[in-house]
């Protein structure tokens, strides 16, 4: 055949609700990150319905019920917590106070889904392993660069039928756009966010871990810098990270606030995964130059070479499975060590980071 005749991959079919309207009521609090949005929506389009919302910023409900029009507005936290009838809360507050709102939440006896990075400090991940273990509640991370993106989910579904042989290497580039509104005053205070390899790094490490199967990983080097945001003394706008995980697989990732404002999206975020029968690249979110979008895939092995765009074919069965999880007490989306494990490395790569002197250029 052709090099360029139809991949003969295909995604898996793309997955349905799992449950039906009311059966699985969920609710979102603390508002601090937008992704409280993606969390709830795609949820929200696995089954559950969102049906309270809390935050002390009256403005920031008041947009979020623009989206979640049926969601109850509480007076306090403590009214959604005391809700039987909730079975999760979302949460996307200040990163350094994620791990305390999920204790809280598991102390309710509900289970909780945090935005990455789900905590700042190795106490703060003892806390939460502790209140995991004693509640039996579920401690879930929204590591959406994975779990909500089409191209990330089929390129692991291309993984476990094996068209790449065993996973070598995971390399990941993560550019983000700093943007020209306005972001919170924590964004920039290190303590609250956590620093650069801590925060958005997270993504990357979970996905080395995800792609080569790897329970654990080293970390074997790391750098931060703030190059070029001297208003901003506690910003990592630069980070890179290089892990070698326990199935002998590489890792190594960059994030980076430098978006050019001319690109056509917050960020071009790839992901190179090398095996020993071929290669898979995902460009997540654009093809430079092109009106492609997002969803594009790359294959190549012994059989030959591929582009797609999976974009609408894929969707995303972690939210369905998360939900399910959450009713039969199982954990086919992630399974909590998994969770934890990204975290933790990621606490550690910030911990191990070099600071590059960036008075040098």
């Amino acid at each position: 055949m052709s090099r360029f005749d139809e991949c003969p991959y295909q995604p898996d079919p793309k997955p349905t609700p799992v449950v039906t309207k009311g059966e699985f009521p969920i609710a979102a609090a603390h508002l601090d990150h937008p992704h409280i949005y993606g969390m709830c929506q795609a949820l929200e389009e696995a089954g559950a319905n969102v049906t309270w919302v809390y935050d002390s910023d009256e403005a920031k409900v008041a947009e979020f019920l623009k989206l979640f029009p049926q969601a109850k507005v509480a007076r306090s936290e403590e009214e959604v917590l005391s809700d039987p009838a909730v079975k999760i809360v979302a949460g996307a507050a200040v990163t350094s106070e994620r791990a305390d709102l999920g204790i809280r939440v598991m102390g309710a006896g509900k289970d909780y889904f945090t935005d990455k990075a789900p905590l700042t400090t190795l106490d703060q991940l003892a806390r939460a392993k502790e209140s995991v273990e004693r509640t039996g509640q579920k401690y879930a991370v929204y590591y959406s660069e994975r779990i909500n993106v089409e191209s990330a989910v089929f390129a692991g579904q291309l993984i476990e039928r094996g068209v790449i042989g065993r996973v070598l290497q995971v390399l990941g580039l993560g550019p983000h756009r700093l943007g020209q509104s306005p972001r919170p005053a924590w964004f920039f205070e290190k303590e609250k966010y956590g620093g650069i390899l801590c925060d958005i790094g997270s993504h990357n490490i979970e996905q080395v871990l995800w792609y080569s199967g790897a329970s654990d990983a080293e970390i074997r080097g790391a750098a931060i810098a703030n190059y070029a945001h001297p208003q901003y003394p506690e910003l990592d706008d630069f980070g890179e990270c290089s892990l070698l995980t326990n199935t002998g697989a590489s890792g190594y990732f960059r994030v980076d606030w430098f978006t050019p404002d001319g690109l056509q999206n917050w960020g071009d975020g790839r992901m190179f995964v090398l095996g020993t029968e071929g290669y898979i690249e995902q460009r997540k979110y654009l093809n430079v130059g092109t009106d492609d979008g997002p969803g594009n895939v790359f294959v190549v092995n012994g059989q030959g070479e591929w582009k797609m765009n999976v974009s609408g074919k894929v969707g995303t069965p972690y939210f369905g499975r998360l939900i399910l999880d959450c009713l039969n007490r199982t954990e086919t989306a992630m399974t909590q060590v998994h969770a934890f494990k990204a975290a933790e490395l990621s606490v550690k790569a910030q911990l191990a980071a070099q600071v590059v002197p960036t008075d040098k250029g």
